[in-house]
């Protein structure tokens, strides 16, 4: 029990970043009822593109002066793939059956994963990305935080707060919920439809390029691959707090994080379940969870509200 606050910070930081990306999923599902299978790839692109740009800095560069600028040009490069998936994919497709875009998504996301693989420079092997350096923050006898993971508790629930703000109090925030409400009226009501779609793949794509520097300074390398299993662990978390709820994007995201990280402590410790802990089996832990909570309460955790949808 003297790892449980460890644990539980451990649990926290993952499950910040599980939200980020989450709430892009959460987002397009939310307006045009499309779940985004190529978004991991999306997460992946930011990721890239925020390494381009360290590499492209004079060398020296503070990494506090570094990490704002890989932010802006990760979501450049995930909201530029992003916008052009939902216009050149997406969009033709917007009237035929819901299978003919799932299957879009899934074509798109191995043709993202294979571009990067066959045109970026030494993609084929994880890249080095920069992380931080100097000790953790101690803040109890048995509780020490990463720098990298106070980064993404520091940011998710201002990015978080940013999105709530801008849903609830702005202009495009409020035509974003009459489109997700119903769409046909909205555009009937003089909103351009087409542009808020566009607008929630952006925010959703710029959020997963904030979650792609988060991952990529605690792990300290990223690779062409790395954005399946986080899509999916994301796509999860989206499901399990209520997917089209920007909210339950985040809750959903946290509990799934705790979730792997007290299975990775404590299953182990359980008298005949020695060979079912650690971390080789907290994908299935986390999966087990979804079962559970979707056999109770098949909507989700915070269910979806359509007041929030975006």
């Amino acid at each position: 029990m003297n790892e449980l606050p460890q644990q539980l910070a451990n649990g926290l930081a993952l499950g910040a970043l599980y939200g980020l990306i989450a709430i892009g999923y959460t987002m397009v599902y939310g307006i045009v009822q499309l779940i985004n299978f190529a978004h991991g790839e999306i997460f992946m692109i930011g990721g890239f593109g925020a390494l381009t740009t360290y590499i492209l800095l004079p060398s020296g560069t503070s990494l506090l002066v570094a990490i704002p600028l890989m932010i802006v040009g990760g979501a450049i490069a995930s909201v530029a793939v992003a916008t052009a998936a939902e216009r050149f994919a997406y969009r033709p497709l917007r009237g035929a059956p819901r299978l003919a875009p799932l299957i879009t998504a899934i074509g798109l996301s191995i043709a993202l994963q294979q571009l990067i693989w066959g045109f970026y420079p030494e993609a084929k092997a994880a890249r080095s990305f920069p992380e931080f350096h100097g000790e953790s923050f101690k803040v109890l006898d048995n509780l020490a935080i990463q720098r990298a993971d106070a980064f993404v508790l520091i940011l998710a629930p201002l990015c978080m707060l940013a999105l709530g703000v801008f849903v609830s109090k702005s202009r495009s925030g409020r035509a974003m919920q009459a489109t997700a409400q119903d769409r046909d009226t909205a555009q009937l009501m003089g909103i351009n439809t087409d542009r808020i779609i566009v607008m929630a793949f952006a925010i959703g794509a710029a959020f997963a390029a904030v979650a792609a520097v988060a991952y990529g300074l605690d792990k300290g390398q990223i690779n062409f691959e790395m954005g399946f299993i986080l899509g999916l662990k994301a796509f999860t978390a989206a499901v399990l707090g209520g997917i089209g709820n920007i909210y339950g994007a985040m809750v959903g995201g946290v509990v799934l994080g705790l979730a792997e990280s007290l299975s990775i402590a404590y299953i182990e410790e359980i008298p005949g379940m020695q060979q079912l802990g650690g971390g080789a089996w907290s994908n299935v832990w986390a999966f087990v969870l979804l079962i559970v909570v979707l056999l109770v309460r098949p909507q989700g955790l915070l269910g979806e509200r359509v007041a929030d949808r975006a």
